[in-house]
């Protein structure tokens, strides 16, 4: 299982939020790349790295963060938040991304993000499924849509759709452990889809528990950064795994 932290950029800082209320925003370091190099310096090979600026503004926004990421580390980066535009991608693979996530334009705009999977390959595009009571979240989570979690997935399976970042809303952020039944029934009702479980994972011990149930990644921001899991235990799952 891959293990990919998660920067979240507003005004070129890394912040964290809770359950996506941009209300909550706490500052944890105004240098993302320092972030970044410490993270590669233990041996972790991706990152997550999330606009969220760009995702209230629905443009890219804050690509030189990504660029300066990508060419002062080795990191893997697979970057979200606001991407709505052919221009948009454009920035962002040619700023240093590896995957970009599409959330929000999946639901309003299927088009748009199938031809993207068409035109990019299946291979750089993850479809970011975050869900509030099984029910796709958008816009930065502050809608709800009428689409029901493991369908839409099953509906971009057949666009070719390969990697799947599924955040519960209720969980992220709040270091209250992920959503191990959730996971499990999406990848009971789902073929070979690559699952990367997102939110809420607060302890050392859950990482082993979402490998075992399948997972091929896992995102973790705010436990890294109020140290419940460090990143030498990282660096030894990593090892060891």
């Amino acid at each position: 299982m891959r293990i990919i932290p998660a920067i979240d950029i507003i005004d070129g800082k890394c912040v964290r939020l809770s359950k996506g209320d941009y209300e909550t925003k706490k500052i944890y370091n105004e240098n993302p790349l320092e972030v970044a190099k410490s993270f590669e310096a233990h041996g972790i090979e991706y990152l997550h790295l999330v606009d969220l600026d760009g995702a209230k503004s629905n443009r890219i926004i804050n690509y030189k963060v990504l660029e300066q990421i990508a060419t002062k580390t080795s990191l893997k980066i697979d970057f979200g938040g606001g991407l709505k535009s052919d221009e948009d991608l454009k920035i962002a693979f040619e700023s240093g991304a590896n995957q970009i996530t599409g959330g929000s334009i999946a639901v309003k705009q299927p088009e748009i993000f199938k031809n993207w999977i068409e035109k990019f390959g299946a291979e750089k595009i993850i479809l970011g499924a975050d869900v509030n009571n099984e029910k796709i979240a958008i816009s930065g989570w502050l809608e709800e849509s009428q689409e029901d979690l493991v369908p839409f997935i099953q509906k971009y399976q057949q666009s070719g759709i390969q990697y799947v970042i599924c955040t519960d809303i209720a969980k992220d952020g709040m270091l209250q452990g992920p959503s191990f039944d959730l996971y499990q029934k999406i990848l009971a009702q789902t073929n070979d889809i690559k699952l990367i479980a997102s939110g809420g994972i607060s302890t050392f011990d859950e990482l082993p528990k979402l490998a075992e149930i399948g997972c091929e990644g896992t995102i973790i921001g705010k436990a890294i950064y109020e140290d419940r899991i460090t990143l030498k235990q990282l660096k030894n799952f990593i090892l060891n795994f």
